[in-house]
């Protein structure tokens, strides 16, 4: 008996799963992903280039002795400030002395020997006259007179020459500027136009900053600035110092070079400071920032909505009126913050796909929520179709 209940329970547990089988299934709709998007618009956006910058002194000059000597006296603290025309070096003027008073007596003599030749000729003249002397005698005393006429000019000029290198045993400044470290004390010796500097002279306020773009950098800017949309940007240039902080003081972009460097590819640009704390030294380090111009209409496309290819190639995700998704191939320029600069592929009201990018592929349909970025890049819903939540995170 015990047999034959198994074998009715096994047939009608049997008839239960086939009657099972044979009810038909609900066939599932597949269900649309919903994705986060942002309205593109535009906004002013200032096209501001960073460069790495040097500073350079607005004058330099190198002091060095116009004649040989001793140096007798140092009228200068190394390291402050000197004045155009201040008392430098005093080179021993003994020998430059007598020199010129050699010459300034020369010049005397001659102005001596020229009144007597000019009495002499003005005589021989009037005899010639009477025939009381011979014409060679007269051809002689007027060529005397002459050559002491000639004389004077020469002595003066030998007189001259004494007085300026006697001028010359005082070295004075070239410029106003700060100077540095003597390379001599007193009591050496030097030698007209030597190779070796006494002293450096450096003009430190105002002061240059030379800043360097690539010329590759420089010729996508021209490109932009043709962009009716984009206005001049201003000659302001700001800095940042070497330890991150920001220079007090704004400079003014002055010139730039007109060629290119050929053993860097790059063109220099120089800027004027004013520097009267005497902050910035020659050879620092710096980096510079100008303001290229302002595009009135630049479109900054948060980034979790661009992406980029494998061959470095940017690309974005658009939604359309039939909430389908297009892939658009988008050119970015530079990263602002956390967006990029966008200058095509992208226009104003496009609908940017930025969560979501791993649910969809080109072509499918998609439940679109609008979202806004905050400040710090996340995103706070603003609509959707069905459920509203409050914030969600970064994509």
């Amino acid at each position: 008996m015990k047999h034959s209940s198994y074998i009715g329970g096994l047939v009608l547990i049997t008839a239960l799963v086939s009657g099972c089988q044979q009810e038909p299934s609900a066939a599932k709709a597949p269900s649309v992903p919903a994705v986060s998007y942002i309205t593109v618009t535009t906004e002013p956006y200032k096209i501001d280039s960073e460069m790495q910058a040097r500073v350079v002194a607005a004058q330099v000059a190198e002091v060095r002795p116009q004649v040989g000597g001793i140096i007798q006296q140092r009228q200068f603290a190394e390291g402050s400030l000197v004045e155009q025309g201040q008392l430098l070096y005093q080179i021993d003027p003994a020998t430059y002395q007598a020199a010129y008073n050699e010459a300034k007596a020369n010049l005397n003599s001659a102005k001596a020997t020229l009144n007597t030749a000019k009495l002499k000729d003005q005589r021989y003249a009037k005899l010639i006259k009477l025939e009381g002397i011979s014409q060679q005698d007269y051809d002689d005393a007027h060529a005397a007179y002459l050559e002491a006429k000639a004389n004077i000019d020469k002595y003066k000029a030998a007189l001259q020459t004494a007085a300026i290198n006697l001028e010359y045993t005082k070295i004075k400044a070239p410029i106003s500027g700060h100077i540095g470290i003597s390379s001599v004390s007193q009591g050496a010796l030097v030698t007209a136009q030597q190779t070796s500097a006494l002293a450096t002279i450096r003009t430190l306020d105002p002061i240059y900053v030379d800043m360097t773009k690539s010329s590759t950098e420089l010729l996508k800017l021209r490109q932009q600035l043709n962009d009716q949309s984009i206005k001049q940007g201003t000659t302001a240039v700001t800095l940042s110092l070497e330890d991150g902080s920001e220079y007090q003081h704004q400079g003014q972009l002055k010139m730039q070079e007109v060629a290119v460097d050929t053993s860097t590819g790059s063109v220099t640009l120089r800027a004027e400071f004013p520097n009267p704390e005497g902050l910035l030294l020659p050879g620092m380090f710096v980096r510079a920032k100008v303001n290229e111009g302002t595009d009135e209409n630049a479109i900054l496309a948060p980034q979790q909505g661009i992406y980029h290819s494998a061959d470095g190639k940017a690309y974005a995700y658009v939604i359309d009126d039939n909430n389908l998704v297009e892939k658009r191939i988008v050119e970015t320029v530079s990263a602002v913050d956390n967006k990029w600069l966008v200058t095509s592929g992208l226009a104003a009201n496009d609908k940017l796909l930025v969560e979501g990018s791993n649910k969809i592929r080109p072509g499918s349909e998609v439940k679109p929520v609008q979202v806004e970025m905050n400040n710090k890049g996340s995103m706070v819903t603003v609509s959707e179709s069905h459920d509203t939540h409050a914030t969600q995170g970064g994509a």
